[in-house]
């Protein structure tokens, strides 16, 4: 039997405005788990806390305020890089930059006030299994967002590996399941009482056995990560285009430093400054560096009106093989919704592109290259969901991800977008190939570890062979399901013991 410890007189006390002051602190503290700091047991204590000051709230409401102030000082530290962008040019756009890390991390931490007031009075259970279906939904209402969910608390601990069984929801559970277990004592048997947290404390010692041998076979192809480093206020400044192009055209045509010469080389995205319907010339240098090599490259297309972030294969005489564009943007940054009908009140420019922005493309498809394997395509942005990396997965060799993380600084940005797709190669049991502008390059194994990479802030290329796949995995076959389903069976066991207990009072009075 157990026994959540007694609400905190003190913090019960205190003016709800003070609570959430302490509670906004406790979220910052849990978002140091996250990448780049990994202090995941200091964040599970943190998480541990904002339980019990939900457990001392008075009322629903200020459970509920509570829960959204410990959601708003989470999401403001883990969200921090999204400033970056309003400094690409400062002097026009550095004064909205504070009020969109506050509005986007507020707008966010609705989903865990909804849960906290749901599960005031209604025990732990409850409150799992509510902040759990909260970040879940937010990884799929209005398009999703699942950047920083709380399972990525793991992601630079062992426990990440158990990704490939229950993936980032079940991760999630996890967390939340031990933040409760340190927040709450036996009331008899120490031992069976604290079963849960000896569970977490067991799989964590048993996780280097899930460890597999993923290095590459000695025939392995070759692939050739070209990184340029072009910051993004440069990008796409006329007087530094050619410098850049010119950069990745040495890279491209460089002798290997390493092994033979690449059988595959891979451009980050928009890497090619000319829009793909005038880029002939382009692609014919690019072809020629590349010798008989084909090349995945980043690039701008138009189909009449419509403007496309896509992917192309350049073959090894030059021709564009296949294209893909990117079918989910990013809101407000790639495009308006509902720009057309916005459009008609002159509401043009908050897109990426200074109009319209990009149009979304079709479902993706895989892109085979003879003799170096079948890819998933990623973009950027893409790589945040897991159900992309699992499109093709009995099929796909690899998951390719290219992206210009230069938008979101050299700190916490691009270190977390890394991480997350780490445990996509995790989750699929899939190695992932990643080409970025800025950094950080990477070739990562089917258990997301980095084999290779190019920091952050530095221009080059690497010559990496290709690891080779694991069998699909349990996660890979039942997806977001099985987390979902364990979901609802601790809200609907709360439920039943809320319930049970209203009786047992009634009949007692």
């Amino acid at each position: 039997m157990r026994r959540p410890l007694d609400p905190l007189p003190w913090l019960s006390e205190l003016p709800v405005s003070r609570q959430m002051c302490l509670a906004a602190l406790a979220g910052l503290i849990t978002s140091l788990g996250l990448a780049p700091f990994g202090l995941w047991p200091i964040a599970l204590v943190a998480l541990a806390c904002i339980y019990l000051m939900m457990l001392s709230a008075q009322s629903r409401r200020s459970a509920a305020l509570i829960g959204w102030a410990a959601g708003t000082g989470y999401f403001a530290l883990a969200l921090v890089w999204i400033v970056e962008p309003f400094m690409v040019d400062p002097w026009r756009h550095a004064w909205m930059a504070p009020f969109a890390l506050f509005f986007m991390s507020a707008g966010l931490a609705l989903f865990w006030g909804a849960a906290a007031g749901f599960a005031h009075g209604r025990g732990r259970l409850a409150f799992i299994g509510a902040l759990a279906l909260a970040e879940l939904a937010r990884a799929h209402l209005l398009t999703g967002f699942p950047w920083a969910m709380l399972g990525y608390l793991w992601s630079e601990s062992p426990m990440a590996l158990y990704a490939a069984y229950i993936g980032p929801h079940g991760l999630t559970l996890l967390a939340l399941v031990t933040a409760v277990s340190l927040a709450t004592r036996p009331a008899r048997l120490p031992l069976t009482g604290n079963l849960p947290l000896l569970a977490v404390f067991a799989a964590l010692a048993a996780a280097p056995l899930l460890q597999k041998d993923t290095s590459a076979p000695p025939d392995a192809p070759f692939v050739r990560l070209i990184q340029p480093n072009a910051p993004q206020h440069q990008k796409w400044d006329p007087a530094f285009v050619p410098i850049f192009f010119e950069r990745q055209l040495a890279f491209t045509r460089a002798p290997s430093l390493t092994g033979p010469r690449p059988d595959l080389i891979i451009w980050p995205e928009t890497a090619v400054p000319w829009t793909l319907g005038r880029a002939e010339t382009a692609l014919n240098m690019i072809s020629d560096a590349a010798g008989d090599v084909p090349v995945v490259l980043g690039i701008q297309r138009f189909d009449g009106p419509r403007l496309f972030n896509s992917l192309a294969l350049l073959g090894p005489t030059g021709q564009v093989a296949t294209v893909y564009d990117k079918h989910h943007l990013v809101p407000f940054g790639e495009y308006i919704p509902y720009g057309n009908w916005l459009a008609r009140f002159g509401i043009r420019g908050f897109a990426a592109q200074e109009g319209d922005g990009y149009s979304a493309g079709a479902d993706p498809k895989p892109i085979d290259i003879e003799g170096v394997g079948s890819f998933t395509p990623l973009i950027c942005y893409e790589a945040i969901f897991p159900a992309y990396s699992a499109a093709f997965n009995q099929t796909a060799t690899h998951l390719l991800q290219i992206t210009n993380d230069a938008w979101f600084g050299e700190v916490s940005g691009p270190q977390q977008h890394l991480s997350q797709t780490r445990m996509r190669a995790i989750e699929q049991g899939i190695p992932l190939i990643r080409a970025a502008n800025t950094g950080i390059s990477a070739v990562i194994d089917a258990q997301g570890r980095v084999l290779a990479s190019i920091p952050l802030g530095t221009a080059g290329f690497i010559d990496v062979p290709l690891p080779e796949r694991l069998p699909a995995t349990l996660y890979s076959q039942t997806g977001d399901w099985s987390a979902l389903a364990l979901i609802l069976l601790l809200l609907a066991a709360s439920w039943q013991r809320t319930r049970t207990e209203r009786r047992h009072h009634i009949e007692s009075r």
